[in-house]
């Protein structure tokens, strides 16, 4: 694992971070001694689906795919 001194570290932040980011930690150093040490973190994931979160709040009729047929054909067939 690369160590690199403090000066170092803010000259060439980006190019470390970028290979971080690829897995190539690294530790930042004063005066050769160890101060932290950079890792990349795992890939955060999107938002965690809410699926069932109006559970309870939500009712859909039975007949819910007959609902406006009459009136939706009337639409489609110009009556």
């Amino acid at each position: 694992m690369q160590t690199v001194n403090m000066h170092d570290a803010k000259t060439n932040l980006s190019k470390l971070v970028e290979k971080a980011a690829k897995g190539e930690s690294f530790i930042i150093a004063r005066a050769g001694k160890p101060l932290v040490k950079v890792v990349a973190i795992a890939h955060a994931e999107g938002p965690k689906p809410r699926i069932g979160f109006m559970k309870g709040r939500v009712s859909v009729p039975d007949n819910f795919d007959e609902l406006g047929r009459e009136e939706i054909a009337g639409l489609f067939q110009g009556s």
